[in-house]
């Protein structure tokens, strides 16, 4: 379980993210939307330890992320492009996560071998550079090497931004299929509704670093997001 007790973080005296409470069971496809600046990369980079909180802490199986590292050995994660290695192929960016991870060379390509048709045949063995690949193929390579380690819990921000409609289909599948079959917790940030609608079993909806909706997912879903965030455009409108 990933639990959230008192979270703030700040910025120059400003608060951009408050959670009171906020507990995600082992297992379960969670997704988090809300509009820029809501605190969406914020809640993810403080899971990650990439920043520290202000007040309060996040557990990850009981371990508090910021002061210890035992939950990184089975916490993996997919943010954007920066975190790619630019100066390796993807072969060889590939092979050197799964060291970290504990895989040798064949542990890798047996995954790999899973996901020839979500790589189309634009990734391996092009000679290539990471770097040099286009936005939606480095994005393809990040959540691939993701799943590299058999990770329990992975977090991924924008998963279906610079993807072409046939590969956002293969990656909703890819991301249910963790859940349901595999058991994995998977986080996942989006400003398309009905892709997170589709992939996730529970959203959260954040505005001004603020839970304002914790929703179970039904055929329903989607219809309640975008009365909420049609009605946050008709206040701003009034407000100007």
């Amino acid at each position: 379980m990933i639990y959230t007790k008192n979270l703030t973080k700040s910025f120059k005296g400003t608060t951009v993210l408050n959670i009171d409470e906020l507990a995600i069971p082992k297992g379960q496809s969670f997704g988090l939307v809300g509009n820029n600046g809501a605190g969406k990369t914020t809640y993810f980079s403080l899971l990650l330890d990439l920043i520290k909180p202000t007040t309060g802490n996040i557990t990850n199986h009981d371990v508090v992320v910021d002061e210890s590292e035992d939950w990184k050995p089975f916490t993996s994660s997919f943010i954007d492009e920066s975190f790619l290695i630019g100066y390796l192929t993807p072969e060889e960016y590939f092979y050197f996560i799964g060291e970290l991870r504990g895989q040798n060379k064949a542990d890798v390509d047996a995954l790999l071998s899973n996901f020839e048709d979500f790589f189309n045949g634009e990734i391996i063995g092009r000679r290539k550079y990471l770097r040099d690949l286009s936005k939606g193929n480095q994005k393809k390579a990040g959540i691939v090497a993701a799943l590299i380690g058999n990770p329990e819990v992975i977090i991924l921000d924008e998963p279906f931004a610079n993807l072409d409609p046939t590969t956002q289909i293969r990656l909703k599948q890819i991301i249910k299929d963790l859940a349901k079959q595999k058991g994995i917790t998977v986080l996942v940030s989006s400003h398309d509704l009905m892709h997170v609608t589709e992939v996730c079993e529970r959203i959260v909806v954040l505005e001004k670093g603020n839970v304002v909706k914790d929703l179970e997912t039904n055929p329903a879903t989607l219809k309640e997001l975008e009365a909420h965030f049609g009605s946050s455009v008709l206040l701003a409108q009034e407000e100007e």
